[in-house]
């Protein structure tokens, strides 16, 4: 086999391959085997037909093509290794010539990726904002802690902002109650916005018994996006209690026994949430600032499918999850059609730029994953992903993902290696020195997620 490369552009190559027929041979005999098995001809036991009878009875011309179709794979990948490129995506195969018994000629089209020159990246300076604690934060975050520790008790007079309310709805479309439009039961917070538009001026004034009728647009359901006549009841109104901020209650919502111990510690966690903050600000500014260094082409099919799977995966699964589709999604938003397909692909060049000059840089820098810290990053995706760290190994082994994740923690470490390298300062013209503050994040990040599963909202 003899084969030669043509660069299209910066990221796009030709393969141009010749094949010897004489190397056709294995594929031409699995051809004749594979036919062998799939037909009967009269007078020969299935699987013991000659090649000259195939030939006479089905044509020369269906064994070549089964030949060439389970031979290009192999010759296309071995033109690809020879020429050592790095191809992205499938390529575009041509056959030019294939004369039976004499050559098979074919070309392949491309993308690779780019060669890409990494500059000196230590002169790269950003700004992030300083850790600093008020005390009106440490108090809102106590007062929060007291909100999750209120108690209800029903009470006999008309419900106000802050009651719990208990409710039985019916929303009606055109005169008609929907079948998915009726829910009793119901508690709701005055005030929380978390049901209907006009639900809190609807109740509130409404004694257990009570009864009320507004006009709202449905936010999910069969008749999402619609104006539905809405009929709210109340059955019972309960008013929240708050516990007293003393000693008595740092000790049932905490491990302290005081108020000003409890106070102390949420100091410190908004302090390691505010350094989880910035350190993840200092990440995300180095890169921007290295990615303004590097001169990255970005393959027209590749961001095309990016554009697309970004697409397909926030209309299929984030908006179908909220019964919203991409219209409703866009109005909420306040966006048109051009500027969502613009900012679509501004994102999606950015991702393709940031993993082409990570792997760069994971190259340069001879960085390696161990296995410990691929078992931290899949003990992290699992957690963020809902599912065991058992499921999620399975799941990513029988997914053939294996390379993806050692490839999320490569570049992982190829960025850590960047922002190190670079000058951070916060607001206050302090020198930030991130690695102090390494293993208190990730206490942070472990506390933060434990405490966001109890809120109702997350």
């Amino acid at each position: 086999m003899k084969s030669a490369v043509e660069t299209l552009n910066p990221t796009r190559v030709r393969l141009t391959v010749e094949v010897p027929f004489e190397e056709l041979k294995d594929s031409l005999d699995a051809a004749y085997k594979k036919i062998n098995q799939q037909v009967t001809v009269k007078g020969f036991r299935k699987g013991k037909i000659p090649a000259r009878v195939i030939d006479q009875r089905f044509g020369r011309g269906a064994v070549l093509e089964e030949a060439v179709n389970d031979a290009l794979p192999k010759f296309y990948t071995e033109a690809v290794n020879e020429a050592e490129l790095n191809v992205l995506g499938q390529p575009e195969v041509d056959i030019t010539e294939l004369k039976d018994g004499e050559t098979l000629n074919f070309t392949a089209e491309v993308d690779v990726r780019p060669t890409i020159e990494i500059p000196d990246y230590s002169g790269i300076e950003v700004e992030v904002d300083a850790v600093e604690v008020s005390d009106e934060d440490v108090e809102k975050a106590v007062s929060d802690l007291r909100e999750r520790f209120a108690s209800t008790s029903p009470v006999e007079r008309a419900a106000q902002d802050a009651d719990v309310v208990t409710i039985d709805l019916e929303a009606k479309v055109d005169g008609e109650v929907l079948e998915d439009g009726v829910a009793s039961g119901v508690s709701y917070t005055i005030g929380s916005g978390e049901l209907l538009d006009g639900i809190d001026e609807a109740v509130k004034g409404l004694e257990a018994g009570g009864e009320a009728t507004f006009t709202s647009e449905l936010k999910g359901g069969s008749a999402a996006g619609k104006e539905a006549e809405v009929t709210v009841k109340v059955t019972q109104v309960a008013a929240r209690e708050l516990p007293e901020l003393d000693d008595e209650f740092a000790q049932l919502a905490s491990e302290f026994d005081t108020l000003d111990e409890l106070k102390a510690d949420s100091r410190k966690r908004l302090e390691n949430m505010k350094q989880y903050d910035q350190a993840t600000q200092a990440q995300e500014r180095v890169l921007e600032k290295l990615l303004e260094l590097v001169e990255v082409p970005v393959p027209e099919k590749l961001l095309e499918d990016e554009i697309n799977t970004r697409k397909h995966n926030l209309e299929h699964h984030q908006l179908g999850q909220m019964g919203l589709d991409l219209a409703k999604y866009l109005e909420i938003q306040g966006k048109t059609e051009e500027e969502f397909d613009a900012e679509t692909k501004e994102a999606a060049v950015k991702g393709i730029k940031t993993q082409f000059v990570l792997d760069e840089l994971v190259n340069k820098e001879k960085l390696n994953v161990n296995q410990e810290e691929l078992t931290e990053h899949l003990m992290r995706r699992a957690a963020s992903s809902g599912m065991s760290p058992d499921q999620f190994a399975q799941a990513v082994v029988e997914g053939g993902q294996v390379p993806m994740l050692v490839g999320e923690v490569a570049r992982g470490k190829a960025l850590a290696v960047v922002v190190e390298a670079a000058t951070v300062k916060d607001t206050n013209g302090e020198i930030v020195d991130l690695d102090d503050e390494e293993d208190e994040t990730a206490e942070t990040v472990e506390a933060t997620d434990a405490e966001a599963e109890d809120e109702p909202e997350a």
